[in-house]
């Protein structure tokens, strides 16, 4: 497909755009836990919604959501990142949320030219980038064409080291039809297709409101060792043990050959969405990680 044939992501009619965003603005003022000034970052591929709160004294931490969602995924994180650290959540352009798409991004290069205008857009560098499945491969491919503006990543199961398979689509449609059951059956449901997002109630509910919405973003390709070999800066790989996206053991063991400093950790007992499997140690590892810039920004 050629870069003029590629499409933008929209709802499909006026009506659908008008409900998500009704349904987005609800489920924001029930789950988000502090103030928040909400801020519109225009860039050559459309506009992006950025929330920031939290601290101005601690390393800058900008989240990217994964494939299909938005700034929303990261509620439970927001008011313990937010205690000492600026937090900037992102409705990532071309995926459902309030960011509105106007030009069409065709690969990584693309993505990684956004994310940068939008962290310009922002004043922003020196910042700590998280991200998940498809946001974790935006941060690379960003930090592989822009180095330099990141202090330091944190990636989420990432996206970027295998080609998706018959695994990951099945795995996907079964948290699809999973995340559409009665409430009481989801426990058991989350169980049997490993994937704790579904018990997130808020979340489903804009799930179903973004049915309207057609997705036209390129797929995560996967990374060459010379491209992995740019990223100079610090960074973490978080991988569930037993992901549907790769084999996490074949990804710790390349990102140790080709990536000697960085910190790789395969989580026991979590899969593709090890945001919602193991909160709790994706923080502590994120916090972690955004603590050394932040000590070096302060002496600088």
């Amino acid at each position: 497909m050629t870069a003029h044939e590629v499409k933008t992501s929209e709802f499909k009619t006026t009506a659908a755009a008008d409900r998500y965003r009704a349904a987005y603005q609800q489920t924001f003022d029930r789950v988000w836990p502090v103030p928040a000034t909400p801020l519109d970052v225009p860039t050559a591929y459309g506009t992006t919604r950025v929330h920031r709160c939290g601290s101005q004294d601690g390393t800058p931490i900008v989240l990217l959501p994964a494939s299909g969602g938005n700034a929303l995924m990261w509620h439970r994180y927001i008011e313990p990142l937010s205690r000492e650290h600026a937090v900037y959540a992102v409705d990532t352009v071309g995926e459902p949320g309030l960011s509105v798409q106007t030009a069409p991004l065709a690969d990584g290069r693309d993505l990684a030219d956004w994310l940068d205008q939008t962290l310009d857009g922002l004043d922003l560098a020196g910042v700590h980038i998280v991200g998940a499945s498809y946001g974790g491969w935006v941060a690379l491919s960003h930090q592989v064409h822009h180095p330099g503006r990141a202090a330091g990543l944190t990636l989420v199961d990432s996206a970027g080291f295998a080609e998706v398979g018959f695994r990951f689509y099945l795995w996907l449609i079964g948290g699809g039809l999973a995340g559409l059951a009665l409430r009481p059956l989801r426990p058991r449901l989350a169980r049997i297709v490993h994937n704790s997002a579904i018990l997130d109630d808020d979340l489903m509910g804009l799930m179903k409101a973004s049915m309207g919405f057609r997705r036209r973003l390129p797929a995560a390709t996967v990374f060459s060792d010379e491209e992995l070999e740019r990223i100079r800066v610090p960074a973490q790989f978080l991988l569930g043990a037993s992901s549907a996206l790769h084999r996490s053991g074949q990804v710790a063991d390349h990102l140790h050959r080709v990536l000697p400093a960085a910190q790789v950790e395969i989580v026991p007992g979590t899969g593709h969405a090890l945001s919602t499997d193991e909160p709790a140690l994706v923080l502590d590892r994120i916090l972690q990680a955004a603590a050394p810039a932040r000590a070096d920004a302060a002496e600088a």
